[in-house]
């Protein structure tokens, strides 16, 4: 039997297109690209270029025959007249960027975030995500969503024929379930001004994200414990973030210890900063998946998460579940993370066991199968 030919679209994990920083779909899209060949797959990686057609920043795929707004606005102007070739047997479209193609198409789509939740997003790009995510679900064979709490979404917003949608969680490395060397570890974070045992959120700093609730929880700690324990917060700035950052920098030029680090893009310097944490905090208002917390779990960290969106799917128990419309409440799972040392016990051993459930040859083995099975129809 052949090999599966897949197409993959790998333009959201371009060094040139993404400034070397990778989101939630670029960290999946990375994996994607690395395991699927271990799941009998041959796979070629394809990238649009920017809106004048340059390759120039294209260096992971291979560069599509043109912009993805220019293929789209051929697509549009005329409906069922064109399709782009692609010398594959399937092509997985990791986000939204789907035009048509003359093989099937599968779709990986993350949340319905601009719909379900506009306040949540830019007004300026809400309309265009709108529009092209609805696109996508219409022109896909077959839809990929992370988790059960994404397909109720997908449906509700998109109305996708639920039978359309396959859930396929993400992973983790299986180098997140070794210890990192000590060494190392210190050297990262000695560079970054850290000292282990901190609190630590990771994520693009954006309204969903809930980061401006995090950083009160912990100015409302007690002093002693601020003053042994760091809040640092990993990630670049996003859209209406302004307030948070003149709050981050107020914070830490009134003496407490909170820190930004807003140019951590190095994998093996993120595994060290998670590895030096005492307590992983995310209490995000919404999320198709959650990433971080499948990391944290794999790296013995402590974890509390929101009891919302897709969250309570993949901690599964092993996470210190709060309200994260509640400042109380999630200072209150800071301080017993920090204290209780049986509680702390308790999370590791289940974040431990959660995350050797969660791996990427896992996802990809589960998303080869969604491509047999739309292939045989």
């Amino acid at each position: 039997m052949s090999r599966l030919r897949v197409g993959l679209g790998t333009t959201m994990i371009e060094p040139g297109l993404t400034g070397g920083r990778l989101d939630g779909i670029g960290v999946y899209t990375d994996a994607m690209l690395r395991y699927l060949p271990g799941a009998d797959c041959v796979v070629q990686p394809y990238s649009w270029p920017h809106l004048r057609g340059s390759a120039d920043a294209i260096s992971v795929g291979q560069p599509l025959p043109q912009s993805f707004e220019a293929a789209s606005l051929r697509d549009l102007l005329t409906p069922g007249a064109h399709r782009v070739h692609m010398p594959a047997d399937i092509f997985h479209a990791t986000d939204y960027r789907i035009v048509r193609m003359d093989c099937p198409l599968v779709a990986t789509l993350h949340d319905a975030l601009p719909i379900s939740h506009p306040e949540w997003c830019s007004p300026r790009m809400r309309g265009l995500k709108n529009w092209l995510q609805r696109k996508a679900a219409r022109k896909a064979d077959h839809v990929i969503a992370l988790s059960h709490f994404a397909i109720d979404e997908l449906v509700a917003c998109f109305g996708i024929d639920p039978q359309r949608v396959s859930v396929v969680p993400c992973g983790v490395d299986q180098a997140w379930l070794a210890a990192p060397d000590p060494a190392a570890v210190a050297a990262t974070l000695a560079a970054n001004g850290l000292r282990a045992g901190y609190f630590l959120f990771v994520g693009t700093l954006q309204p969903r994200k809930n980061v401006e609730r995090l950083l009160a929880a912990y100015l409302q700690l007690p002093a002693a414990l601020r003053a042994e324990r760091q809040l640092v917060i990993v990630g670049a700035a996003g859209w209406r973030c302004e307030q948070l950052v003149r709050q981050l920098a107020a914070a830490a030029q009134d003496g407490e210890n909170v820190i930004w680090l807003n140019a951590l893009t190095d994998a093996a310097a993120l595994r060290h900063v998670y590895a030096g944490a005492g307590v992983f905090a995310f209490p995000s208002l919404y999320e198709g998946f959650g990433i971080p917390v499948a990391e944290a779990f794999g790296a013995g960290v402590p974890v509390l998460a929101s009891n919302s969106s897709s969250l309570p799917e993949v901690t599964q128990g092993a996470a210190v579940e709060v309200d994260p419309t509640s400042v109380g409440e999630i200072g209150a799972a800071m301080l017993a993370l920090a204290r209780d040392d049986a509680l702390r016990a308790r999370c590791i051993g289940a974040g431990r066991l959660r995350a050797e459930q969660l791996s990427w040859h896992d996802c990809a083995r589960l998303t080869a199968a969604v491509y047999h099975a739309v292939l045989s129809r």
